[in-house]
């Protein structure tokens, strides 16, 4: 943690002194805790059945369209993590990234139209754009989540597909001291792929709550330790040529081994303080401190497009299913990702009387990230380009991709060189690189300072009026730092120094290669670097600020039509946007590179009016409809102002225009992007069951999207930048930037029943299920000018389903989440994203536990198989399965653990 965030911290506890607040949820929970009592008995439940009932609450007594997921227990949220916990809920879905769920899409849209929020506070995020990835976020930490699908205008930092807002415990209203210590042991399926990684890994956890002067002021603290291990099978194709018989073949392939460790300490801490019903104060703070490692090892074959020749070809259906390549000349490659980031996110939320009728609430908040990668990659091989033994191999397309016998022995460190196999990067190296050092940083800054009053009305249909006013500052830089790697002296070739052992890439044919750290080569100076000038890696340095003040006004609304109550909430938020961006723009590479910085921005206002009502039309059977012009500001990395510019002297010729042979061209970003902006239309019934047995849903939306936001080609006035020395006759040219463009619609049904086996019989009462479903549709491209590809995140169908079983203290339940295919985001060159086809998957998930009574009361054990069905992550090429494009297999991966509950 930082001298700042230490000071910011240090003035708000000395600011609060004996003060704190409650946190934004507790007069909504204290409302709907009272309104349950007067409506449905009260019965006294715990594990699965306590959080499904916990969030049901939440969801009947909200005035908007919401899903909620409840802790199980203090320190016990009913997954491994918050992904998957909201990934069960209906409308929602995540996306696997490593074998572990991180981002989540709502209701089909891509994580960068959904919002997250930490206390009702919009946070930063670990990524290069706004998208939240929650594995920052310990589960064991939270005390639940609430997804805004429908919002209302006091609901500050909304989503356009929707909101997560993760919740801390409030100590005040929990009542009671608890003290709950977790600790769990995690192993995988697949034993450790490359020498020095691990394949196990633990959990621990602990949570203290407590209350003090006459319950005057509440202590919350937690601190959690995650060591998560993940061992991947991958086999990656370049893509499938076409032979001279006009069938498809594998033009050339990687096949991997990856390790991956998932190192992770969170802290979390509330203090309240409420001396009266006139004054309540909390101050509460989370600090994260996450650490990545992905060791690969391995070998990329380049096939057809390599120019091997083709040999003994087995043609099935138009697709080469074996045959082998002679001449192949193989690269070992070690690569390593390296990822470190610190998170902390700090309120201090005030609420006290103004007066007999009206009540305020100050609320500052800050929220930050520093995030530092490292991208390292290393060659080598047997010998320079156009030197050392080639491989002749046999190959045989199966599900998964191809199994390969080669001739080599790549596991051999006397055959196996530090070198540059293909000759790649040879204008900046001679003989070509042997690998790559990439250290990109961000950091990323949010301040919010939010005022609001709030009275009650006296009027027949109206009961309630909120006024506020909120300012956010928000600060995103990006830095690139990269190099290409040689051997010292201008060496072609070097013994490698460091071999760790052997990796072995069995699970496709090759018993196994050589296997070293990457980062040894440089620490110890086996390895130099030399910085990669060009005008592609200077463009990738940028700041993108933004300044939003945003005024709300919100009517609730208690009314009746006839005989049927109707409840809600009307109003309008007025949005005013200062954003700003500078960056370089360059052109050229090497020593020829010219550059030279580039601002710009925009100012506008938005008016995002919303509405909300709920008609109790039966006992616990409510009718709900939602209105509201929804916004999500657009990817910070497509707001740079950076580009990549040429000027082409062959072209500046008198029948130059700018739009066809003008010598002006460029890339790049846009900083005067507006954002995204929805009309939606929202309507739900949802009848409650006796006892809190359960509940049935069924919803449907309507999104019509006013504009999208994809690459352009426009016309840009070049006047000022760098051509060489000569006098341009035309300074009119195309640049290529992200624009707003034409929208479309995004619609769908949404189903839920969760429901008690006592429901049919009595027999069956120890016995649950919850069933989800949503089918989502859309006109909407990613790009107009590619009709094929589909909206990122849009998977059609999705499906959760749950068995649960309770008794006594015994509890087991089975979970299988699926989501057809859909357009996802995977890491590319330089962790960039590239967006790309990816195969429906189903995920199955178990856990058994048993909470102990009498002696041993508060000592719970837990069993828990993740991915018991050892679902793969596929990706292919157009409609044909054979073509594997990519194949990631993650294994099942177990916990056992225990817990305590003082």
């Amino acid at each position: 943690m930082n001298k700042f965030k230490l000071s910011m911290l240090t003035l708000a506890l000395a600011a609060a002194g004996s003060s704190s607040m409650v946190l934004a949820q507790e007069a909504t929970e204290a409302q709907a805790a009272q309104a349950q009592e007067e409506a449905i008995e009260v019965i006294s439940v715990r594990g699965f059945r306590r959080s499904l009932q916990e969030s049901q609450n939440i969801k009947m007594f909200n005035s908007s369209i919401v899903e909620a997921v409840s802790a199980e227990d203090i320190g016990k949220l009913p997954d491994v993590s918050i992904a998957e916990s909201l990934a069960r809920l209906p409308g929602l879905t995540a996306q696997r990234l490593n074998g572990r769920s991180q981002v989540i899409s709502i209701r089909g849209l891509a994580p960068d139209f959904s919002t997250a929020l930490l206390n009702g506070r919009e946070q930063v995020s670990s990524g290069d754009n706004r998208g939240v990835e929650f594995d920052q976020y310990p589960s064991e930490l939270l005390s639940g989540v609430v997804v805004y699908k429908t919002p209302d205008a006091a609901l500050l930092g909304q989503g356009l597909a929707g909101t997560a807002d993760m919740r801390l415990v409030s100590p005040l209203t929990h009542g009671e001291t608890t003290v709950v210590v977790n600790a769990r042991y995690e192993w995988s399926q697949i034993d450790a792929l490359n020498a020095g990684a691990d394949d196990t890994g633990q959990r621990f956890s602990i949570s203290y709550i407590d209350q003090f002067a006459d319950n005057t002021i509440g202590v919350a603290l937690g601190y959690a330790n995650m060591s998560n291990p993940v061992q991947i099978e991958r086999f990656e194709a370049w893509g499938y040529a076409d032979t001279a018989d006009g069938n498809k073949v594998i033009g050339g392939g990687k096949v991997y081994a990856n390790s991956n460790l998932l190192e992770r300490d969170g802290f979390i801490g509330v203090l309240e303080y409420k001396p009266s019903d006139k004054f309540s104060s909390t101050l509460d703070f989370y600090y994260s401190q996450f650490d990545e490692t992905q060791r690969t090892s391995f070998i990329e074959l380049p096939l057809f497009w390599g120019g091997a020749p083709l040999v003994n070809a087995t043609v099935e259906n138009g697709l080469v299913t074996s045959g082998g390549y002679t001449g192949v000349k193989g690269i070992v490659r070690n690569h390593g990702n390296y990822r470190e980031s610190e998170l902390f996110s700090l309120g201090w939320k005030n609420e006290f009387k103004l007066s007999d009728r009206w009540d305020a609430t100050l609320d500052i908040s800050h929220s930050s990230l520093d995030r530092t990668d490292l991208i390292l990659e290393s060659d080598a091989g047997t010998g320079p380009a156009g030197t050392g033994a080639l491989d002749n191999l046999s190959f045989a397309m199966g599900p998964n991709g191809p199994v390969f016998n080669t001739t080599l022995n790549y596991a051999d460190p006397s055959l196996i060189l530090l070198t540059s196999p293909q000759g790649w990067g040879g204008d900046i190296i001679p003989g070509g690189q042997l690998g790559y050092f990439n250290s990109p940083g961000i950091t990323d800054d949010l301040n919010q300072l939010r005022f609001s009053a709030q009275t009650m009305l006296e009027s027949e249909n109206f009961d309630s009026l909120e006024v506020g006013i909120n300012y956010s500052n928000r600060e995103k830089d990006k830095q690139a730092n990269e190099f290409f790697l040689a051997l010292p002296n201008g060496a072609l070739s070097a013994p490698i120094p460091n071999v760790a052992g052997t990796t072995s890439l069995a699970a496709f044919g090759i018993p196994g290669m050589v296997s070293y750290d990457p980062r040894e080569l440089i620490d110890t100076g086996a390895l130099v670097k030399v910085r990669n000038p060009n005008a592609d890696v200077l463009i990738k340095d940028w700041n993108v600020e933004e300044d939003v003040i945003t005024g709300y006004i919100k009517v609730g609304i208690n009314s009746r039509i006839g005989e049927i109550p109707v409840t809600g909430n009307v109003g309008t938020q007025l949005v005013h946007t200062d954003q700003s961006s500078f960056a370089l723009a360059a052109s050229g590479s090497g020593i020829n590179v010219s550059s030279f910085r580039l601002d710009g921005g925009d100012k506008y206002w938005e008016v995002l009016p919303s509405l909300n009502l709920n008609f109790e039309v039966g006992m616990a059977k409510y009718v709900r409809v939602g209105l509201a012009r929804t916004m999500a500001r657009a990817r910070m990395d497509q707001m740079r102002a950076s580009q990549d510019f040429g000027f082409n002297p062959a072209l500046n010729n008198a029948q130059a225009t700018p739009e066809q042979n003008s010598p002006w061209s460029a890339s790049g970003g846009n900083p005067a992007l507006r954002p995204w902006i929805a009309n939606s239309l929202d309507v739900s019934y949802e009848q409650y069951f006796d006892n809190s047995n359960g509940y049935v849903a069924i919803a449907a939306f309507y999104k019509d999207l006013e504009s999208y936001i994809y690459d352009q080609r426009v016309i840009q006035d070049f006047t000022g930048f760098p051509s060489g020395g000569e006098v341009p006759v035309i300074n009119q040219g195309i640049v290529t930037t992200p624009q707003n463009g034409q929208g479309g619609r995004i619609n769908g049904l949404e189903f839920t029943l969760s429901a008690s086996g006592g429901m049919l019989t009595p027999a069956l009462d120890n016995f649950g299920a919850v069933l989800t479903g949503s089918w989502t549709d859309s006109n909407i491209k990613a790009n107009p000018d590619d009709p094929a590809t589909p909206l990122p995140g849009l998977s059609e169908k999705v499906a959760n389903l749950t068995f649960y079983y309770e008794n006594e203290g015994f509890s087991a339940r089975i979970s299988s989440r699926y989501r057809s295919d859909f357009l996802g985001e995977i890491s590319g060159f330089g962790n960039g994203r590239n967006l790309r086809m990816i195969e429906a998957e189903t995920v199955v998930d178990a856990q058994l536990s048993y909470s102990f009574s009498g002696d041993y009361e508060g000592l719970t054990l837990l069993l828990q198989a993740n991915n018991i069905t050892d679902e793969p992550f596929v990706r292919v090429e157009g409609d044909d399965t054979r073509r594997v494009i990519e194949y990631q297999r993650y294994g099942r991966s177990f916990m056992a653990g225990v817990s305590y509950k003082f």
